[in-house]
């Protein structure tokens, strides 16, 4: 047979195939996420809600939950890539970034820029770390945690929310020399907890103290990392003084998130901070549970001024550390991509923000949506889109209020995605400053140790770091 009747067969065959094929051929794809399990009654109910939806604007998919155990996720995920088992769509929470140096990951920006919906969903941080690091997608706000009190505790001290540093001082010493828990003893409860680290702290109390971002200018004019500078040391001394105080909990270092939450809803604990603006409300929601018949109401408390201004701690924008990704050897890209850019539609949030009709929400016959009680059991599976708006309010006034501060305060850090041949640098750094700082903080350590910090600090990869961070930074 020649060639041009070997085409013509071919294309013959290709129009008997398209005049035989049904309208909407549908497409598989395989999807793992954390704690998406086909063993959930939801995550399989809410799949389905997707691929209806989906399939009523003309993309027929079969979206396959790939089950993965959640306490082990990360690691899971990548025995399971490394062996060449490699579903269309991806969740990471850390790993990703030695899968997209294999070139596993494919580059979103393309597809973002030609997309419908996501493009409108993003954070303003989004924009930032696809521009630096364009394989995971995550249509969240930033994580900046930020403090709350009850509000019937500051009505009592009669105190308005402080504005300061002082301020705050001042609030945590009244907080514990009253007896706003009523059990009849004053002297006995702490004005701020936390756990793990002071990151949470940090949030609020960076700019303040003139943490500006990662890296800073020293008097000589090089970039050094703000962990090694008087602004850092006059902030961990703030800390310290709290703790000695008996203001801060002291604790935090092995205190689990669980113990700290039980802390403040037990009246141990004045302040607590809430890493999103849901999580104000889980508080809100879990502080009556334990006091039940009072109608307890949370204050958001701001960032306090100070030498950086007033405002959130600048936030990383060098990549995503966790987020969604597509395969780049997936036959299904534009489906998978499909899946995704509907997840940042209307449509797409109204599903994954307000869960199911008739449990986690009514509608009358005007078309007026009510929450149920069982709303706060629900969480969003995919995103949650800079762009999409409640039908009526999902937040309190004081999540709310925590969510604009998100948008209002955000400033973007000058931090950046390192080498992989600095990986060890960066975590034994990190581990020098931590248990520095939680012997600081506990009176281990005296400030008159800072400059043997420093110098560990340094030789642990710090004066490494900065010398690369000086051919990064302008």
């Amino acid at each position: 047979m020649t060639l041009k009747r070997l085409l013509m067969a071919t294309t013959a065959f290709a129009l008997l195939g398209t005049i035989a094929a049904p309208a909407m051929a549908q497409t598989t794809l395989r999807l793992v996420s954390k704690d998406l399990l086909t063993t959930n009654p939801d995550d399989v109910k809410e799949i389905e809600a997707i691929e209806a939806a989906l399939k009523a604007q003309g993309t027929d998919v079969d979206i396959q939950i790939v089950d993965l155990p959640g306490s082990s996720y990360a690691d899971a995920l990548g025995v399971m890539l490394l062996s060449g088992d490699i579903p269309d769509i991806m969740y990471f929470q850390g790993g990703d970034q030695k899968m997209a140096e294999q070139g596993i990951l494919e580059d979103l920006n393309p597809w973002i820029e030609k997309s419908a919906h996501i493009k409108d969903a993003l954070w303003p941080h989004n924009v930032d770390r696809l521009a630096n690091y364009p394989y995971l997608l995550y249509v969240y706000p930033p994580r900046a945690p930020q403090p709350v009190i009850r509000q019937d505790w500051l009505d009592k001290l009669g105190m308005e929310p402080p504005t300061t540093v002082e301020g705050y001082e001042a609030l945590f010493q009244a907080i514990h020399d009253g007896d706003l828990d009523g059990d009849g003893t004053a002297g006995n409860t702490l004005g701020l907890t936390g756990y793990g680290t002071t990151a949470e702290l940090d949030s609020v109390f960076n700019q303040a103290f003139g943490v500006t971002g990662t890296w800073m200018k020293n008097a000589d004019g090089a970039w050094v990392n703000s962990r090694v500078t008087d602004a850092e040391k006059a902030k961990i001394e703030f800390y310290a003084g709290l703790a000695a105080k008996d203001l801060f909990d002291k604790e935090f270092v092995t205190n689990t998130w669980d113990v700290k939450e039980d802390k403040f809803y037990t009246g141990k604990a004045g302040v607590i901070f809430g890493s999103s603006p849901e999580v104000i409300d889980i508080y809100t929601g879990k502080m009556r549970q334990a006091h039940p018949g009072e109608e307890i109401d949370l204050a958001l408390l701001p960032a306090p001024s100070g030498p950086g201004g007033q405002g959130l701690a600048a936030v990383d924008v060098s990549k995503e550390s966790r987020g969604w990704a597509i395969s780049s050897l997936s036959e299904n890209k534009e489906a998978a991509f499909a899946v995704l850019d509907f997840m940042a539609s209307k449509e797409g949030q109204d599903i994954d923000r307000m869960g199911f009709e008739g449990v986690h929400h009514n509608t009358d016959a005007s078309g007026a949506v009510t929450y149920t009680d069982q709303i706060s059991t629900w969480y969003a599976r995919f995103f949650n889109a800079a762009n999409w708006t409640s039908p009526t309010p999902l937040l309190s006034p004081t999540a709310q209020q925590a969510l604009d501060n998100l948008k209002s305060d955000f400033t973007p850090d000058n931090a950046f995605v390192w080498p992989a041949d600095y990986a060890a640098d960066v975590d034994a750094t990190e581990q020098v400053y931590r248990s520095w700082v939680a012997k600081f903080i506990t009176g281990e350590a005296s400030f008159d140790q800072w400059d043997q910090f420093v110098s560990e600090y340094n030789a642990a990869g710090g004066s490494r770091m900065a010398e690369y961070a000086a051919t990064v930074l302008k």
